[in-house]
């Protein structure tokens, strides 16, 4: 039996979760990210400056960086977001503490969450003050996915007690697993290549700059750490070394789809109910992130369908743990 309340506010911070790194995307997207150059303010106020004199103040404390309120609205918003987010965790933390002895309570997990958040948070600060070095941007977005897997997980483990399983062979369970780690690493170089602000760097399908193998530099395009106090805002990289990181994601698209599309398979020939509606979510929620993909290239980066490919990401990381949690699930 599941903690109903617990269950409920865990569900929640899963939902908003997902909108915490759906919002980020956009900030980011839309060129937002340093709307605001200092943390945890904005311009050194809590709130965006808007009103003509906070605006006149907020331009001669930051010369450099020129208030553009939408965009101070945009990053702030994400912040209180984000604080909200941690203030729900801390709620279930507290709660699973004082309810650590009923029956399927988790305990660890959910104070495992209030140290992810934290370290979180502290991203978010790295990401202004070392001025959107990708490094910093991507561990943060990847921070939120991560986010969302743990809260994920969290819900699903109230939703399916030790009692309730699919029963699989190994085969399926070890492939799941394998599925849910190749789609870290390619929500992993999806992020390297929007932190590098290269997503267009190969404008046509299927071939890359009219070439199957253009010019590239792995070497420039794969150094994770950079130097600092270099504002890398719009991107640095070469056109070789750009070419290289998204000629990188799509191959990594192709072999995504080719490992995901088989473990939907695997689900769709096991002769329970709940296995194949999950199949049948992996594969509708696989071919929306695919198309999202290549509507991006299609229609050059329109801002909607980008912060669409990002949620995307997100939902099939939380199907991917779902079907790992339910086909992992012991009596």
């Amino acid at each position: 039996m599941k903690n109903t309340l617990f269950y409920r506010l865990s569900l929640a911070a899963t939902c908003l979760a997902l909108c915490v790194t759906v919002l980020g995307a956009y900030v980011r997207l839309s060129d937002a990210g340093l709307g605001c150059p200092d943390w945890p303010g904005c311009y050194d106020q809590i709130l965006a400056p808007t009103a003509d004199h906070e605006v006149h103040q907020a331009n001669q404390a930051y010369p450099d960086r020129p208030v553009e309120v939408h965009k101070a609205w945009k990053e702030m918003a994400h912040r209180y977001l984000a604080s909200a987010l941690g203030f729900v965790i801390l709620i279930l933390a507290f709660l699973a503490i004082k309810n650590k002895r009923e029956p399927n309570q988790a305990l660890w997990l959910p104070l495992a969450l209030v140290l992810v958040v934290c370290f979180q948070g502290a991203l978010g600060m790295w990401t202004v003050t070392l001025l959107l070095k990708p490094a910093i941007v991507t561990l943060h977005l990847l921070g939120g996915m991560f986010t969302v897997a743990l809260l994920s997980w969290l819900t699903l483990s109230q939703k399916f007690p030790k009692d309730q399983r699919i029963t699989s062979s190994a085969l399926t369970k070890n492939w799941a697993i394998f599925a849910l780690i190749i789609l870290c690493f390619q929500i992993s170089l999806g992020g390297w290549t929007s932190t590098n602000y290269v997503a267009l760097h190969c404008y046509d399908l299927p071939t890359c700059q009219g070439e199957w193998l253009p010019p590239m530099d792995f070497k420039e395009g794969f150094t994770i750490w950079r130097e600092l106090g270099v504002d890398y805002e719009g991107g640095l990289l070469s056109l070789e070394a750009g070419t290289a990181v998204h000629l990188t994601h799509r191959i990594g698209a192709i072999i995504s789809l080719l490992v995901i599309g088989v473990l939907a398979w695997l689900l769709f020939q096991i002769k329970q109910p709940l296995a194949k509606r999950l199949a049948i979510i992996l594969v509708f929620v696989l071919a929306a992130q695919l198309t999202l993909g290549l509507l991006n290239i299609i229609l050059v980066l329109p801002l909607v369908i980008a912060v669409a490919h990002n949620g995307g990401a997100a939902l099939l990381l939380i199907t991917l743990v779902a079907i790992n949690r339910i086909l992992l699930t012991k009596k």
